[in-house]
């Protein structure tokens, strides 16, 4: 199965994310369009974040009645560039050799997990937390489900379809970050990073602040290893950078290494999301 797109071999990509609904008409997740994430950013407005436990603020909606939040890091526009790198641990394995090579080199980065993936993945998540000077922790919801209103699918993820199932969600995402960690999160990131407007203040209401990012580093684990080294390669000063920690047999990963290094050569300073005291999120 290929990419109507761009040619590209769908086989891994389609069996970890699609359903049986249209099994013939899979596109990549850097070609579809239904929906797609560039359309979304193009219709959004500013966001702003004061503390690492701030609140947000949505002041306008994307279009096609969803919004995806970019969140940008507030720096002191000095000569050395400032990043935040964030991980998603969907469901799914471990890349290890990822975790391994920030540990190595020292790379502080905020790593959003899911409650199905903790379960799963028990040694990669004491990987993980034998480092906490590096690594922070984010909420990324119980079962990576999408935190949208109504009846439908996105990335072939059903989504909530309700205020309540998206609170159990973010709530139960919380509540296993803490039996592991014994710390609150206070950073969510939904499944697919894509919110119905009134998603937002239930998620609010319930103490996170929203994770956006304003650098996809590699579309859902989907591109491969070069791809993913030059976006981050050109990463700007205040760049919240997202990737994947998920997919170990995947190409990406070696992609996401790369381009760590790549910055690294740069001399440009990695934060975590926690340790943020100031940041701004705008197109």
């Amino acid at each position: 199965m290929h990419c109507r797109g761009c040619s590209r071999d769908m086989k891994p990509i389609f069996e970890a994310y699609s359903t049986d609904e249209h099994p013939q008409q899979a596109d990549c997740l850097c070609c579809q369009t239904a929906p797609s994430r560039r359309r979304f950013l193009a219709g959004l407005g500013a966001l702003s974040f004061v503390g690492a436990i701030g609140l947000l603020t949505v002041r306008a909606q994307a279009n096609e009645g969803l919004i995806e939040p970019r969140l940008m890091l507030r720096t002191n526009n000095s000569d050395r560039k400032t990043v935040a790198l964030t991980l998603d641990a969907c469901p799914g394995g471990f890349d290890a050799k990822i975790i391994e090579a920030l540990v190595e080199w020292r790379v502080p980065a905020t790593i959003f997990m899911t409650g199905a993936w903790m379960h799963s993945n028990s040694a990669g998540l004491a990987a993980i937390l034998a480092h906490p000077d590096l690594f922070a922790i984010g909420n990324h919801g119980a079962h990576h489900v999408p935190a949208v209103l109504g009846d439908r699918s996105l990335f072939g993820l059903k989504v909530a379809g309700d205020l309540a199932a998206i609170r159990e969600e973010v709530g139960r995402g919380g509540d296993a970050i803490f039996a592991a960690t014994g710390v609150k999160s206070v950073w969510y990131r939904g499944a697919t990073a894509l919110y119905s407007p009134s998603a937002v203040p239930a998620i609010e209401g319930m103490g996170f602040s929203i994770a956006g990012y304003s650098l996809n580093a590699d579309m859902g684990a989907s591109l491969p290893a070069d791809a993913v080294a030059g976006r981050m390669r050109q990463a700007n000063d205040g760049d919240v950078i997202i990737a994947h920690t998920n997919q170990p047999h995947r190409p990406s990963g070696f992609g996401v290494i790369a381009g760590v290094r790549a910055l690294l050569d740069q001399d440009v300073r990695f934060v975590r999301l926690d340790a943020l005291t100031q940041s701004v999120a705008s197109l």
